[in-house]
């Protein structure tokens, strides 16, 4: 069993960017899956284009898609991404798409098809903040969970597919007295006891 694990690259200003540096860290083995890390440009052209394309060639049973969002207190699997982009900033090709669908003509929302109440727990039983949240931003981060299930409930309808969003480290709150971080490691640990949560459900699945 695969689980392919995506982060994106730095963006806004930042030089490092959490998603990335904690998908990196992952262990090479969370139970019975095998973790591979994928490095995603923070576009909306390119993003999801890259996740799908290592979808197509790895065929995962699931693909758990990590972003950074700063002001976040919690690490959030997300439940829902909507057909919406409204870019508050450029992406690091410089487009901002604004008021525009996702996918013209396409449902106004995809729910995540990971278990991510269960994940949320797992996260809480670890020791640390987790929290499932209800909206994922209209920026790529929200593009790239629509486009990947979409993906999957078009070709790949077996791939269990959804988002975290992780808080920032602490070298980004440096300066931002109200940001709240999390050191790798502790966020590393927080993203193995959700990705365990996934597998367990996977091999529940599979019985």
């Amino acid at each position: 069993m695969r689980i392919l694990v995506t982060g994106f690259e730095p963006f806004g200003g930042e030089a490092v960017n959490p998603a990335w540096e904690a998908a990196a860290a992952l262990p090479e083995r969370i139970g019975g899956a095998e973790i591979t890390a994928l490095r995603i440009p923070t576009t909306f052209a390119g993003g999801a284009a890259a996740v799908t394309a290592a979808m197509d060639r790895l065929r995962p049973a699931a693909v758990v898609s990590l972003g950074q969002a700063g002001g976040r207190k919690a690490v959030t699997p997300e439940r829902i991404a909507i057909n919406l982009v409204d870019a508050r900033i450029p992406d690091n090709a410089g487009e901002q798409p604004r008021e525009q669908p996702v996918e013209a003509g396409g449902p106004d929302g995809c729910f995540s098809t990971l278990p991510v109440a269960a994940m949320a727990a797992a996260i809480r039983e670890a020791g640390l903040p987790g929290e499932v949240s209800n909206t994922a931003g209209t920026y790529v981060c929200n593009q790239v969970m629509y486009r990947v299930l979409r993906h999957a409930a078009l070709a790949m309808p077996e791939t269990r597919c959804g988002f975290i969003h992780v808080p920032y480290l602490p070298e980004q709150a440096e300066g931002k007295p109200e940001a709240f971080s999390l050191a790798l490691p502790d966020l590393v640990r927080a993203l193995t006891a959700a990705l365990a949560a996934v597998v367990r459900e996977l091999e529940g699945a599979a019985c």
